[in-house]
Order: C-alpha cells, then sequence, then structure tokens
C-alpha cells in the first residue's frame, strides 16, 4: 500500500466516524447512562401508602427504559445534555477511526500476500490488529467522555469541562487512571472482529452480483447510489450481529470508567455484576445501542467507502 493510499484511507475513516458520531450522540449518552451503575438515579419516585395513612416516598429499584431515561434527562437537565461529552467523542472518533481504517487496510494488504486473498483469516487478523491499535491510542480520549456524560447536572448548575476532568482523573489516579476500561475493550475486540468479517463477505457477494449483472448486460461496472446502499445495508447487518454478541463488554467497560468505584479488573466487573444484578444487567442498554450503533456503523462505513472512492477517482 502507497503512502497515499494510507493517507486517504486515514482521511475517509476519519470523515466517516465523525459524521456518525455528530449524528447519533444523544444515543450514546441515553446508552451510557443506562449501563452506569448509578442507573437508579433516574428512577422516578413512587409514593406508598402506609398503615397509618401516613406516605412516604421511595425510589422504585427497576431499571428504566431507553424512552424513560431520555424523558428524565431532557426534564431534570435540559437538551444540551443529550450532547455531553460531544467535544472529547469529536477530538477521539476522527483519529481513532482514521487510525484503525489505516491499520486495517495495510494490515489486510500485507496479509493478502501470506494466506488467500480476501479471506476471513486475513480479515479477522486485520479487524484485531486494527482494533488494538486504536483502543490502545485513544483510550484516555473515551474515558474522559464516558465521564463527562455520566456527569448528571440539574438545569442551571455548572456543569463539568473536559478540561476540569482530565485533572480530576490525574489527581485522583494519576496516568494510569486515563486507561480505566481498556481490558473491556480489548475483549470488545471480538466485536470488531465479527463485525469485519461478516460485512467483507457480505460485500463480496454483493460485488460478486454486481460484477455478474454487468456482464450479463455487457455493461462497464461503475460504482452507483444503489452500491452504497447496499454497503450501508451490510454493515448495519454485519453490526447488529457482532453487537448482539459481544454487548456485555460495554457494560463492563462503563462501569470501569465511573468515578470512584468498586470495579477494578474485566473479570472482577462481570462477576460483581452477575452477582449483585443478574445476567440480564449485562444488556443493559442493549436496545439503545442497536438503535444508535446501527445507523452510526451504516453511515460510518458508507462514508468511509464513499470518500475512498472519490479520492480514488
Amino acid at each position: 500500500m502507497s503512502q497515499r493510499d494510507t493517507l486517504v484511507h486515514l482521511f475517509a475513516g476519519g470523515c466517516g466516524g465523525t459524521v456518525g458520531a455528530i449524528l447519533t450522540c444523544p444515543l450514546e449518552v441515553v446508552k451510557t447512562r443506562l449501563q452506569s451503575s448509578s442507573v437508579t438515579l433516574y428512577i422516578s419516585e413512587v409514593q406508598l401508602n402506609t398503615v397509618n395513612g401516613a406516605s412516604v416516598n421511595r425510589v422504585a429499584r427497576v431499571s428504566p427504559g431507553p424512552l424513560h431515561c431520555l424523558k428524565i434527562i431532557l426534564q431534570k437537565e435540559g437538551p444540551r445534555s443529550l450532547f455531553r461529552g460531544l467535544g472529547p467523542n469529536l477530538v477521539g472518533v476522527a483519529p481513532s477511526r482514521a487510525i484503525y481504517f489505516a491499520a486495517y487496510s495495510s494490515c489486510k494488504e500485507r496479509l493478502n500476500h501470506v494466506f488467500a486473498a480476501d479471506s476471513t483469516q486475513v480479515h479477522m487478523v486485520s479487524a484485531g490488529a486494527a482494533g488494538f491499535t486504536a483502543i490502545t491510542a485513544t483510550n484516555p480520549v473515551w474515558l474522559i467522555k464516558t465521564r463527562l456524560q455520566l456527569d448528571a447536572r440539574d438545569r442551571g448548575e455548572r456543569r463539568m469541562s473536559a478540561l476540569e476532568c482530565i485533572r480530576k482523573v490525574y489527581k485522583a489516579d494519576g496516568l494510569k487512571g486515563f486507561y480505566r476500561g481498556m481490558s473491556a475493550s480489548y475483549a470488545g475486540i471480538s466485536e470488531t472482529v465479527i463485525h469485519f468479517v461478516i460485512y467483507e463477505s457480505i460485500k463480496r457477494k454483493l460485488l460478486e452480483h454486481k460484477i455478474a449483472s454487468t456482464i450479463d448486460d455487457d455493461e462497464e461496472s461503475t460504482k452507483e447510489a444503489s452500491d452504497f446502499a447496499g454497503l450501508m445495508m451490510a454493515a448495519a447487518t454485519s453490526k447488529t450481529c457482532a453487537t448482539s454478541i459481544a454487548y456485555p463488554h460495554e457494560v463492563v467497560r462503563t462501569r470501569l470508567r465511573e468515578e470512584g468505584t468498586k470495579y477494578r479488573s474485566f473479570f472482577q466487573t462481570l462477576s460483581l455484576v452477575v452477582k449483585e444484578e443478574g445476567y440480564g444487567s449485562l444488556y443493559r442498554g442493549l436496545t439503545t445501542h442497536l438503535v444508535r450503533q446501527i445507523p452510526n456503523t451504516a453511515i460510518m462505513m458508507c462514508t468511509y467507502e464513499v470518500v475512498v472512492y472519490l479520492l480514488n477517482g
């Protein structure tokens, strides 16, 4: 792969990630709140009547749904809170996706000379290596983003800035504090691998069908809007499958990134969440995550493919 090709994939990956992050930020905030251990802060108080007729307020101990969580955030904190963490997200998503796609394309190019070209082994190893590279480089940004999204403030209260959050993390835990949750992110590489294996497989089938149809019609193969729509569907399908399988690592990662948390490591957090809240808690926020991630991935992958196509002429 030439230096120009690498730059093309860097730029395309950055564009795709940025567009997707902006459009789906509110869903990201709701998902993070649902994954956290402090989700009960958003459960409405219920009034209970005692035997002597007096009434007391108690907090209901049931998990709120995505719409209820969204409603409470809007009521208590206002619409701006739905974009908490967008700054770090924009700072991190472009380099993260750029690094990821550049590493993925570069690794795939090299491995095509080792394994059968565009085989499942090539896609798996390339996706794993790219995920590891991007996670290691950008974890501090995602930790700050998560802390800001979990920073619930009522309307009118002064909100914590990204710089204040950075100082707070460093004061509490030093440099190692910025790498909390990285073990869960590494576990999440499995999601990336599954996603890209399925995506590349569907993409190859679509390309084969396109080539076959152009041969039958005796026409030159060119990119059309329907081709990019097909890639969006391929991305949405592959991401749905991958996310549903690997979702628990998302919950574990959010818990590890919480401030003053009792969670210390990946497996300790996994077992503690199951012990205290049951297996169902490992899938809290999954619906919101899918609603956000499916269009986000479709937008990101399609933007990436469009930019690569345009830049390569």
